[in-house]
């Protein structure tokens, strides 16, 4: 779909360009202007001249522009096939970095469930997936987001480097 409207693109401002044509250099300016910068004065063929260098730099300009574009929507889908070549695997993105928009959880831990999980007091329970070997109950804690879905406890401001899952 994207291919389509990438080409849909290109064909449109290049035909938008192709039939555009330049009115000239004096058609654009009123008679005052015309005397005033000398235009009036010159002839035909200088007149001609800049007309078809005004062209040129036209249709350079535009082609840089749908080139840029160009640029901008092949980067967007190699990393759109990216993403759901890793996805398909269930493996995360690496470019995505919209866990750093997400907030941690601040809490108190009300004590051990069981094992290596946790309940806090507003009623979640997580689980350490490495062993947690400090004693987390009545301790103020954070979990913060990370790359690919994870979360890091912090304890009381002290990163522990323990990376910890929800269970309920």
């Amino acid at each position: 779909m994207k291919r389509l409207l990438l080409a849909l693109l290109i064909s449109t401002v290049a035909a938008h360009a192709q039939n555009t044509a330049f009115p000239g250099i004096k058609s654009l300016m009123s008679p005052e202007e015309q005397r005033n910068s000398g235009i009036a004065d010159l002839t035909a063929d200088q007149l001609a001249l800049i007309d078809i260098a005004i062209v040129r730099h036209f249709a350079t300009a535009v082609r840089a522009e749908v080139n840029h574009q160009t640029a901008i929507i092949a980067r967007q889908l190699r990393e759109e096939e990216e993403k759901n070549l890793l996805s398909r695997f269930g493996l995360p993105n690496p470019f995505d970095e919209s866990w750093r928009d997400m907030p941690g959880i601040k809490a108190r831990v009300t004590g051990w469930v069981g094992g290596n999980s946790f309940r806090l007091d507003n009623g979640q329970v997580w689980r350490g997936l490495t062993p947690i070997a400090q004693e987390l109950a009545n301790r103020e804690i954070e979990i913060q987001p990370r790359r690919g879905g994870h979360f890091m406890l912090i304890v009381e401001g002290r990163s522990t480097a323990v990376h910890v899952v929800r269970e309920k």
